[in-house]
């Protein structure tokens, strides 16, 4: 039996049209997820919703507990994951108001608790991490953002930051020469996890601005929030047709 199971990121506080019937908080071996979990049913599909940074507390990037997130979910029966992740567009087609879902992702964050391999077992978890996101449910999400006519880039390379602070325009230099089209600060180790742990994990990100020294224009928390705001409406239109398919 497959479960879904929904992260929420900025913008993404609650899941439009999810009729809630239970509130979860679970205890895990490392600790508090962001907050309860949300059991709910979209439609006819019942799934599990975690809003990442929290609420009504907004906890940044880099002190999430991906852990404690993705071991409660897992803990609940989800088998599939789908983060909302909010990013800035690097390479010309990731222009604000672009929905994208990546299928390869670099790296950069330091000093977050990445993995479930505490070293207490006789072999290491060496996991295959070639696709860091799950082809059938990349191409689920791909055939229903088709049929539904939603506008998007269906691959892209996602490098993570760590964050807080937005980057500087060389640093976004750099990340473009090494091959990436998006940057965020909440991709990794997210997925990787994921993978550790057995879940199906597939991304779609919604491009609120253009990255550090791209546009002449400042980057405004504002402006941002204005594009999550139109971007949030076609997300949920995925995930509601997503959801149906389970």
């Amino acid at each position: 039996m497959t479960v879904l199971g929904i992260i929420g990121g900025t913008g993404i506080d609650q899941l439009e049209g999810l009729e809630i019937v239970d509130n979860h908080a679970v205890e895990t071996p490392y600790g508090d997820p962001s907050r309860v979990l949300q059991e709910g049913r979209l439609g006819s599909t019942r799934l599990f919703f975690l809003q990442r940074h929290g609420s009504p507390r907004a906890i940044p990037p880099h002190l999430i507990n991906y852990r404690a997130n993705l071991w409660a979910l897992r803990s609940l029966g989800v088998s599939d994951v789908v983060a909302i992740n909010a990013v800035g567009g690097i390479s010309a087609a990731m222009r604000p108001g672009r929905l994208v879902i990546p299928d390869q992702l670099i790296d950069y964050t330091w000093g977050r608790e990445h993995t479930v391999d505490t070293g207490e077992h006789d072999t290491l978890m060496h996991i295959d991490f070639t696709e860091p996101y799950d082809r059938a449910l990349r191409q689920r999400l791909l055939a229903i953002a088709s049929e539904q006519a939603i506008a998007h880039e269906p691959a892209a390379v996602h490098g993570v930051k760590q964050g807080p602070r937005l980057e500087t325009a060389a640093e976004i230099r750099r990340m473009a020469n090494d091959g990436c089209d998006l940057v965020g600060m909440t991709g990794m180790p997210e997925a990787s996890l994921a993978r550790e742990l057995g879940l199906a994990y597939a991304s779609v990100c919604m491009v609120v601005n253009a990255a550090a020294g791209l546009d002449d224009a400042p980057l405004t928390l504002d402006a941002m929030r204005a594009t999550l705001q139109r971007e949030a409406a076609v997300v949920s239109q995925l995930l509601g047709a997503l959801a149906a398919t389970y």
